[in-house]
């Protein structure tokens, strides 16, 4: 099922960014789309004209208006977009890239944006900012690899992210950090920036570690469909999100009746034959979710 090669591994590990184009077919994107449309499309303002908020020289910056079309999964839609984030090659490439085979799925989000909306061009940050109270590790196995999925074609007219090499990075400020992109390097990371615009169905994988910003849309109607999928290796507790079970009146049973157990692993469900699996816990969680597929824990008992 592979669909990425080994140098684009190594350059996701090298410069801490790759644009992985075609990475899902129409037929695996077009429902999503569809998905998005249901939930986002009737908040756009197809006649709004482009926003830039900033005066000559400003950096970009955060605003709420970027994030108001923003959500958490589940989400109420069909099954399409909902385990997009857990499809088995993007777990394939979550565990290539971790060096590992337990992954777990700690984010993943839909992010609509239209022109006008907002400007949403931001400064250069890093993400470990809200993904670890640490800094990002050293070790392979306790990083973090972060999807970006386009649902939509996402050109630079369109709010392509933009990112800077870690090679390029580290000329500006060595091996430091800082989560916020200091001021006074936002000019000379600006000058190394790399665009990730990619036809829809690309991904764009990058880790937390890696500078890089939103930037505005200028298409006049125009849309920019994504959803995000954040892995780390099972055990990792210092890289975190999303507590699933705090969104329990969402539709999980989406999950639990669809999903393989390799899926369901992937958000902390044991696997068949783990030890908390008896068959008094495959009752009650069969009673929870009454369309869910037991046999395969029942016949590992």
């Amino acid at each position: 099922m592979s669909r990425f090669s080994a140098a684009q591994l190594t350059q996701w590990r090298n410069e801490g960014g790759v644009l992985l184009e075609g990475f899902f077919n129409a037929e695996e994107i077009e429902p999503c789309r569809a998905d998005m449309d249901l939930l986002y499309g009737g908040r756009r303002d197809a006649a709004a004209p482009a926003r830039n908020d900033k005066k000559a020289g400003e950096i970009g910056v955060f605003s709420r208006d970027q994030f108001r079309n923003f959500d958490d999964m589940p989400f109420q839609c069909s099954p399409s977009l909902n385990l997009l984030a857990l499809h088995p090659a993007l777990i394939e490439l979550a565990r290539a890239a971790l060096g590992t085979e337990e992954v777990h799925l700690y984010q993943s989000h839909s992010w609509a944006k239209f022109t006008g909306e907002a400007d949403f061009d931001q400064s250069f940050h890093c993400d470990f900012k809200n993904h670890t109270l640490t800094v990002p590790a050293e070790t392979p196995s306790q990083r973090t690899i972060n999807c970006m999925i386009y649902m939509t074609d996402v050109t630079d007219e369109l709010g392509a992210i933009h990112y800077v090499p870690l090679s390029a990075s580290n000329v500006v400020c060595g091996g430091e950090r800082d989560p916020f992109g200091p001021e006074e390097v936002q000019d000379a990371l600006k000058s190394r920036e790399r665009s990730g615009a990619g036809p829809a169905g690309s991904v764009f994988a990058y880790g937390i570690d890696v500078y890089h910003r939103g930037t505005n849309m200028t298409l006049p109607g125009g849309i920019r469909y994504t959803l995000t999928a954040s892995f780390k290796a099972a055990g990792n507790d210092m890289v975190g999100w999303s507590a699933w079970p705090v969104s329990f009146l969402r539709p999980w049973h989406i999950f639990f009746e669809q999903c393989t157990p390799d899926q369901l692993s992937c958000i902390g469900v044991p696997r068949p034959g783990q030890p908390f699996w008896t068959a008094e816990t495959v009752r009650r969680t069969q009673k929870r979710w009454p369309m869910w597929d037991a046999q395969p824990y029942l016949d590992a008992l």
